[in-house]
């Protein structure tokens, strides 16, 4: 009898064990516990540039190869294509409150917007004719703004609550960023006090305060460069810079006003292999190897893999 009643004590116990941790299988004790995946593969030949995350446990992922976006269950590290591309490049791409996801068309000079639910293309946008690298985009001030690579303007698409506007805005860029060859103007982020906007050049390594007039001016980095500078990540006044091809995140610390920074230290993993850009979900930061050091083919294997966030 004794021995029944504490085999029933301990039945109780392990339940209610359960129950205040979420169970040994729920997705909030695998957090706790670190066992969401580090590591998400995606489709061989898929040349992966921008990453996207929200709320949810999602990441979207862009395709250099044809434009189409892929989507992972952070929990589980599966995943699969749902929107199929026009066949140009999708490269920076952020998810709005909506769940629609604004993506930069690279040299097919062009922006979209698509359902990250259904996949479904809700609007198209021709921003620019000619040659063109449209590579980043961010959503602040009531507008996604977006980059161009090669034409020393940024694109602004002006939201109204659920309303996408008929054409985009051509801001030219004034002031101290001077366009050269190779990359320039690359990943962009809103200023810490949200006032104006930040962009990193790839080819100088220079990081540029840009008022939404356009008008630009270096930020004092006292001496560092962000050269390969890909893409950005603003969390509270911690700016997260990919240096590509240096297979490096440098992490500052900015003034509010984002006219200065410091870089306080730079992370690598030996899983990087040219990271392009960077998400964060929870306390881990998530990178897609772009790979652009190695000739894509159809069997080329991608990935994307996890960081702690330093």
């Amino acid at each position: 009898m004794t021995r029944s009643f504490r085999a029933l004590g301990a039945i109780l116990a392990a339940l209610a064990l359960a129950v205040t941790t979420g169970g040994p299988a729920g997705a909030d004790s695998d957090r706790r516990a670190g066992r969401l995946p580090t590591s998400i593969s995606l489709p061989d030949g898929f040349q992966p540039e921008g990453i996207a995350t929200g709320a949810g446990p999602f990441a979207f992922i862009s395709s250099m190869a044809d434009g189409s976006i892929y989507r992972a269950d952070l929990r589980t590290g599966r995943g699969a294509i749902i929107s199929r591309g026009p066949g140009t490049p999708s490269l920076g791409m952020k998810l709005d409150s909506r769940g629609r996801l604004f993506v930069a068309g690279g040299t097919g000079g062009d922006a979209r917007v698509v359902d990250s639910r259904t996949g479904r293309v809700l609007a198209s946008y021709r921003l620019v004719t000619g040659p063109a690298f449209v590579n980043d985009v961010i959503l602040t001030q009531g507008a996604a703004w977006f980059t161009d690579s090669t034409n020393p303007v940024l694109y602004k698409l002006a939201l109204r609550g659920d309303r996408l506007p008929a054409t985009a805005v051509r801001i030219p860029l004034t002031g101290e960023l001077k366009y050269g060859d190779g990359f320039n103007a690359n990943g962009i982020t809103p200023t810490p006090d949200g006032r104006g906007l930040i962009v990193v050049q790839s080819n100088t390594g220079g990081l540029f305060r840009v008022d939404p007039s356009g008008a630009t001016r270096r930020v004092d980095l006292h001496g560092e460069s962000l050269r390969e500078g890909d893409g950005l990540l603003l969390r509270g006044r911690t700016l997260y810079a990919v240096q590509n091809r240096l297979n490096a995140v440098a992490v500052l610390r900015l003034n509010a006003t984002g006219t200065e920074g410091r870089v306080v230290r730079r992370v690598s993993d030996p899983r990087f292999d040219v990271p392009a850009t960077v998400a964060a979900f929870g306390s881990r930061l998530y990178l897609p190897n772009a790979r652009f050091d190695t000739t894509p083919a159809p069997d080329t294997p991608y990935d994307a893999v996890a960081i702690p966030r330093p």
